[in-house]
């Protein structure tokens, strides 16, 4: 069975806003389901959404929202499995910072691994490097990927070493 990654959102724009988590899953050809949960019915929803991602084949979560500092940590309660967390920026809610504080103060009961603010690209990438433990072509793959970037840094890297300033003091 390979397996794959659920994304749980609190509502559709939280969904939306996890769309580079879906393009890293794409492009490394990992299935994913999502589900959007409301917020004040986590208790009741929780329990058959875990236990149906699960027997599907799920194996790592990535849990983002705007302005609910205890969700992805709630999501993380029901599942026996990693938990990638993303806070979302929130343009309608002065309390973004607050919630990133918060979620960077969490409780040690339900380990999350919570990335930056509005780091949804890197929480693909943690979803996939979770998932290549258990997979050796996909393990590949994000070699392939580190292999790549390193280089990019490299060059960046050489490229500024090459640029000559003037500093000028009194």
């Amino acid at each position: 069975m390979n397996y794959k990654a659920g994304i749980i959102t609190s509502n559709e724009s939280d969904l939306s806003a996890m769309q580079e988590a879906i393009n890293i899953l794409k492009d490394y050809d990992i299935d994913f389901q999502t589900s959007i949960i409301n917020k004040e019915k986590i208790a009741e929803q929780m329990p058959a959404i875990a236990k149906e991602m699960y027997a599907t084949g799920v194996r790592v979560i990535i849990a983002g929202t705007r302005g609910n500092a205890n969700f992805s940590n709630t999501i993380a309660s029901y599942f026996n499995i990693p938990t990638v967390g993303v806070p979302l920026r929130s343009e309608k809610s002065p309390n973004t910072l607050a919630t990133v504080f918060s979620i960077l103060q969490q409780p040690n009961e339900h380990a999350v691994a919570n990335v930056a603010l509005d780091g949804a690209q890197n929480a693909g990438i943690l979803a996939v490097q979770i998932l290549a433990l258990s997979d050796k072509a996909l393990q590949n793959k994000i070699l392939s990927f580190k292999e790549n970037l390193k280089n990019k840094i490299l060059k960046a890297s050489q490229e500024l070493s090459q640029v000559k300033f003037e500093y000028k003091t009194n």
